[in-house]
């Protein structure tokens, strides 16, 4: 959306629903087994003088594999999606630390305004950020895992513990040679 066409006195409303072959270039895109039901709407609204406000909602079925199972597992996403778009992009600049990093602001819904808010691009960033990361299916558990060379004996979870060996020490009554 073009903000110079944005009326400034009342909302703009909007309500995408993309089609059968976006859905499919979209899943491909985020790495999904397949993208259904998806339909982002909402409104932008004037906010003060110069800045922009965009309240909306993105739904969508995803289909992932288990990490565990490889089955086929269907996530429904419903999650809200807020931004305010500044104007004054010095709001976002600052000054570099002693390493040449300059600090982001903590507000991540925050972004500075340009000359177009691309409403597919938040919809896209919203919906790749609401997906699971390690989807599960139902009652899939990871059983214990051994990865070790032929011949050598794998590592136990309490071998890992720093603490293990002197724990083991005080069972057992031997003290450690003091010198």
């Amino acid at each position: 959306m073009r903000v110079a066409d944005l009326a400034q006195r009342t909302e703009t409303k909007f309500s995408i629903i993309p089609s059968a072959a976006v859905l499919k270039a979209i899943a491909a895109d985020i790495d999904v087994l397949t993208l259904k039901k998806m339909r982002f709407e909402g409104k932008l609204s004037a906010r003060g003088k110069t800045d922009w406000a965009l309240v909306a909602k993105l739904g969508a079925t995803v289909t992932q594999n288990c990490v565990v199972t490889l089955v086929p597992v269907n996530t429904r996403v419903d999650v809200p999606v807020q931004r305010v778009f500044i104007a004054d992009h010095s709001v976002f600049e600052g000054e570099p630390n002693e390493d040449g990093e300059i600090e982001m602001h903590t507000d991540e819904t925050r972004e500075p305004l340009q000359g177009v808010i691309d409403l597919g691009e938040i919809m896209l960033e919203a919906l790749a950020l609401a997906v699971p990361l390690y989807p599960r299916a139902d009652g899939a558990e990871l059983e214990s895992a051994q990865f070790t060379a032929p011949g050598t004996t794998p590592m136990q979870d309490e071998d890992a513990r720093p603490f293990a060996g002197l724990a083991n020490l005080l069972k057992t009554g031997d003290k450690p040679d003091k010198k």
